[in-house]
């Protein structure tokens, strides 16, 4: 199916961002976590700068998607937590970015600031297949699910566990978030399909609005992965 995309715009705070009415999907997860690699492989294009060292992107980097003769959908790469170069300068700035991002939502800006009518927000949280149950993740679901009105979990880099592991992961996942989790590798491509379903649900369910929350997940919030 034919897919296109565009890189739209990289931006530091609400003035910048989209304001055209077009759905917003926000992928939410710590530093590299794969969300980058994910807007590669739905988009089949090397679109997203991909990076081994965590916390390089500092920005909100929007892209315009579309598949087939569906609507267009922005997927907005928010800055990751877990790790926050600049020591309490880089927190600040991730946490008043992504507060900026989904305030922006619950207010309803264009660009520019001016008042309008802005696209849906809704909220991919992208985990580590590998480790489930992390604090900051689920610090940060029960934020994503206070502030947005749709969300879902992407469990990513499934590749890199045996069945056995993915299946023990997977129930560690859906027990700890209370919900389904998809799993999805960049990699191989397993979950492209019903990730593209998900993201076209997300981007069309506009019944509920976001709300303000002014507690985000801290961007250097401590966690233990299992090797």
């Amino acid at each position: 199916m034919r897919i296109e995309a565009d890189f739209v715009t990289s931006a530091a705070g609400a003035i910048g961002l989209p304001g055209d009415n077009v759905p917003e999907v926000a992928l939410v997860g710590r530093s590299n976590v794969g969300k980058s690699s994910l807007i590669n492989a739905v988009t089949r294009q090397r679109l997203a700068r991909t990076s081994a060292a965590p916390g390089k992107t500092r920005l909100a980097n929007v892209y315009r998607v579309a598949r087939g003769n569906s609507p267009a959908v922005y997927l907005v790469d928010l800055p990751g937590y877990g790790h926050a170069p600049g020591g309490l300068d880089g927190v600040q700035r991730f946490e008043e970015l992504t507060r900026a991002y989904f305030d922006r939502a619950a207010a309803g800006l264009q660009v520019g600031g001016a008042a309008g009518q802005s696209g849906a927000v809704s909220a991919l949280l992208l985990v580590d297949a590998r480790h489930p149950g992390l604090e900051n993740d689920r610090a940060a679901w029960q934020w994503v699910r206070r502030t947005v009105g749709t969300s879902a979990v992407v469990a990513t880099k499934i590749d890199k566990l045996a069945r056995g592991q993915r299946i023990r992961a997977l129930r560690e996942l859906e027990s700890v978030f209370e919900d389904s989790v998809l799993p999805f590798s960049a990699v191989t491509g397993e979950g492209l399909d019903a990730l593209w379903n998900l993201i076209d649900r997300l981007a069309n369910n506009r019944n509920r609005q976001p709300r303000r929350s002014r507690s985000l997940p801290r961007a250097t919030a401590p966690h233990h992965p299992r090797k």
